[in-house]
Parts: C-alpha cells; sequence; structure tokens
C-alpha cells in the first residue's frame, strides 16, 4: 500500500520478455498491473492475465494509454528508441510528468552503449562507446531519461540489461528447433542475465530509489557464444552443432553487430547498493533451471 491509502500500480511501456516477469512477482503482492503491448495477441494475453492494456507500437494518438497512466505509482520503460528518439517521451511526455502518484520510473536499456572494450571489465563509470546508430540513441534515450526524472522530481533509474535469456528463450529452443549456431571468434565473450534475476535487481531498486543510478544488469560470468551452446547441447543430451568460424558465418546485420563489441560487465553494483543476490551467478546455473523435458 502507498501512503494516503491508495495501492501500488506498476505500469509497463512495452510489457515484453522483462517487464513481464517483475509484473507476476508484483501482481501477486496485489499491486495493479497496466501497461503497453506492440499488438493485439500480446495486449490480449496480458489482459487475460488481468493487466489492464493498450496497443502502442511508438504511434501517436492514442487515448488509452493516458488513462491508463493514472494512478502510476511505479513505472518501467523498455521500448527501444526510433528515428526519431524515444516514443514514450515524444508522445506521452506531459502524461507522464503530471502523474501526482508517481514515484519511481526504471528505463532499461543494454549494455551494448558500452560498444567494444576489448574484452575488459567495464562497470557503470565507464563511459559509453556506442558502435551504431541503434546504442547511440540508447545513449541519448537513456540521457532524456534521467534529465526527465530530474526536472520532474521523481526518482528515475537506468538498468543496463547484459543478453536475457529465460524459459522460452534460450539456447535450448534453438537447439530443439534446429537453429542454433556456436560461432567462434576469438576472444569474444558476452555478458548474461536470466530474466527472474533482472526482476530481482528491479525490485530491490523499487525498494531502495535512488535518483539518477544507473545499475549494470548481468551475471558473474562473462563467457563466449559458443561455450554456451555446447553446454546446453550437453545438457539436453543432444550433440552440440558444428563450430563456426565467426568470418565464415552468414549473419544478419543485426547479428553481426552483437559480435563487434566484446567486453565483461561488471555487476558490483548491484550487489553492494542494492543487495542483490544473484539467483543464477553464472549460464550454467540459469540453463540447468531451464533443461525441457523431452
Amino acid at each position: 500500500m502507498v501512503a494516503g491509502g491508495g495501492v501500488n500500480k506498476l505500469f509497463a511501456f512495452g510489457l515484453g520478455f522483462s517487464a513481464q516477469e517483475l509484473a507476476a512477482r508484483l501482481a501477486a503482492k496485489d499491486w495493479q498491473i497496466a501497461g503497453t503491448a506492440r499488438d493485439e495477441a500480446n495486449v490480449a494475453r496480458a489482459r487475460a492475465q488481468g493487466y489492464a492494456m493498450a496497443r502502442f507500437a511508438g504511434e501517436p494518438g492514442n487515448r488509452e494509454v493516458p488513462r491508463l497512466l493514472q494512478g502510476t505509482t511505479h513505472l518501467v520503460h523498455s521500448i527501444p528508441p526510433g528515428h526519431d528518439g524515444d516514443p514514450v517521451l515524444a508522445h506521452y511526455r506531459d502524461q507522464v510528468a503530471t502523474i501526482g502518484t508517481l514515484r519511481w520510473i526504471g528505463y532499461l536499456s543494454t549494455v551494448g552503449v558500452y560498444g567494444d572494450q576489448g574484452g575488459a571489465w567495464v562497470d557503470e563509470t565507464t563511459p559509453p562507446k556506442p558502435n551504431s546508430e541503434r546504442t547511440e540513441a540508447r545513449v541519448e534515450a537513456e540521457a532524456a531519461w534521467l534529465r526527465f526524472g530530474e526536472e520532474i522530481g521523481v526518482p528515475t533509474h537506468v538498468f543496463r540489461l547484459a543478453g536475457i535469456y529465460g524459459l522460452g528463450r534460450s539456447a535450448f529452443d534453438k537447439l530443439i528447433a534446429g537453429t542454433a549456431r556456436r560461432i567462434k571468434k576469438d576472444g569474444q565473450v558476452f555478458s548474461r542475465i536470466h530474466v527472474a534475476d533482472i526482476a530481482s535487481v528491479l525490485e530491490a531498486s523499487i525498494a531502495k530509489p535512488n535518483a539518477g543510478a544507473i545499475y549494470n544488469v548481468a551475471d558473474d560470468e562473462p563467457a563466449a557464444p559458443d561455450a554456451v551452446v555446447a553446454y546446453a547441447a550437453e545438457l539436453l543430451g543432444v550433440p552440440p552443432p558444428p563450430e563456426v568460424e565467426f568470418a565464415d558465418a552468414d549473419l544478419s546485420p543485426m547479428a553481426r553487430s552483437f559480435y563487434e563489441g566484446s567486453r565483461r560487465i561488471s555487476n558490483a553494483r548491484i550487489k553492494s547498493e542494492l543487495g542483490v543476490k544473484l539467483r543464477y551467478p553464472t549460464y550454467r546455473e540459469g540453463l540447468a533451471s531451464l533443461v525441457p523435458s523431452r
């Protein structure tokens, strides 16, 4: 409950994979949940869970969104910026600014803003080094939200998420579908985070707001992508796909861009400041929790 006898209400701009995990936890604690999704099918699925939803794919003019924003106490935003910048600030800045009950804002960004660090460890003091228009837009959106939060006097936080995995979105799904690839690039490492641990970090921040804070959200062990696929195959009891050298891999421009940055993400701040204890500190524990029955 909040001061004055009201209820806590989470509004999620982009009630996707990560925000759904947080929403489910908070709904179990009697929070109201509202938000947006890009298409009607996802809107319908969320409504079936008891959430108040509107469709929003970055376009202006949706009258349902301002109505659903009323009474929001906590706002999480996971929609990536477009060519015209952040779609929420573009179309709903004034409506968010005038939510009298709002006490916390979380903007979900990406560790991609650090660009290529040559495999070095980075923390929140490391200057962003975006290497694409997409990550440049993320850096700009992060800054815009932190400025906005300061302007309206609501604690606003940026969460830079590592590669997200969880039930229905892991190496197992690609192995079973026959689409998994074991791409090898010398020196390449990625950091990852289980979706359940993302929700834990967000809950911890909600309990302990720190206006303007930026948090890296990653597990303890950055690892080569081919090693993760091989471990998943071992757990599944199937042969791993053959190794493919990065130079020989037929990748989409988007997929190739992920391999253009190698860095190790430090998660020390979520532990020291928020007291987070990861449920899945490495990909091994995380994958072990997701092994499908066959």
